[in-house]
């Protein structure tokens, strides 16, 4: 066996299951067009999980333009899956998961006239202040993760200020995807693959998401150090046509059978190096 082939078979020896998590932020936007109660995030999630959701992901933003407080009071109460709480890093925010105590925490950048999330947090220019926002959050027992882009000095930084998580942005790659440039297809796979045993070899659990769909998340799932992925609007958007349901189980399917692919390889490595 090559040395080549030697660490990709180490790689891949122990191919962990990964985790689907639905982000339900867009089923709360076509709530709010009308106002009212329908359709209701948490009758949404219900769905995502009887589908095959392993948990639940909402962003609470601070000007409320989709998740509002009483869907994370509700949500929590409902205890249907884990639940992820994504958040910018403000004391109101803090303040908001110390009392509601969700399973998650994922710390993310914010600004007021973005559509959606753009980038990854800055982890190397706020050490100082992330240490203690993140020590209270895990001294009340909420798992925390930091949604950055796939930099080595980001991963060094998100270890350094101790937590347990990181969650690479994928929307580079998904606009290489969308584009069809197979060579800034390539090099933006390359930096998640790159960034993903970096981060595992630091000793973080590694997530991702951002813009995954149906035909370009196979190859993020193939990247055995990823371990959980969160996907949101694509899949509210396709549940129009088919049903979130149906929208969330093929997303399902195609997650695990590129999991199941890896193990494949890695007994053929494994076999083929006797």
């Amino acid at each position: 066996m090559t040395s080549k082939t030697a660490r990709q078979a180490r790689r891949v020896a122990s191919v962990p299951p990964i985790r689907l998590g639905i982000n339900i932020d867009h089923i709360a936007t076509l709530r709010n067009a009308r106002g009212g109660r329908h359709p209701d995030p948490v009758r949404a999630a219900k769905l995502a999980v009887e589908a095959g959701a392993d948990n639940i992901t909402a962003h609470l933003r601070e000007d409320r333009r989709h998740i509002h407080d009483d869907d994370i009071a509700r949500l929590t109460a409902a205890r249907l899956a884990p639940l992820n709480l994504e958040m910018a890093v403000t004391p109101e925010m803090l303040a908001i998961a110390l009392a509601t105590r969700p399973h998650a925490c994922c710390l993310v950048p914010e600004r007021r006239q973005e559509l959606t999330t753009e980038g990854g947090l800055d982890v190397a220019g706020q050490v100082g202040t992330l240490t203690p926002f993140i020590a209270e959050l895990k001294r009340a027992g909420i798992q925390v993760s930091l949604f950055i882009d796939p930099e080595q000095q980001q991963i060094d930084a998100a270890r350094q200020v101790k937590t347990d998580a990181v969650e690479f942005h994928t929307g580079s790659y998904c606009a290489a995807a969308a584009a069809d440039d197979g060579r800034a297809l390539e090099r933006e796979l390359k930096r998640l693959i790159d960034g993903a045993e970096a981060a595992a070899a630091s000793g973080l659990e590694v997530h991702a998401g951002h813009g995954l769909d149906y035909d370009n998340v196979v190859a993020v799932a193939s990247i055995p150090e990823i371990v959980e992925l969160n996907i949101g609007h694509y899949l509210v958007g396709e549940a129009m046509f088919v049903g979130l349901s149906k929208s969330v189980a093929r997303m399902r399917s195609l997650m695990d059978g590129a999991r199941e692919s890896l193990r494949h390889s890695a007994t053929e490595a494994k076999v083929g190096g006797r």
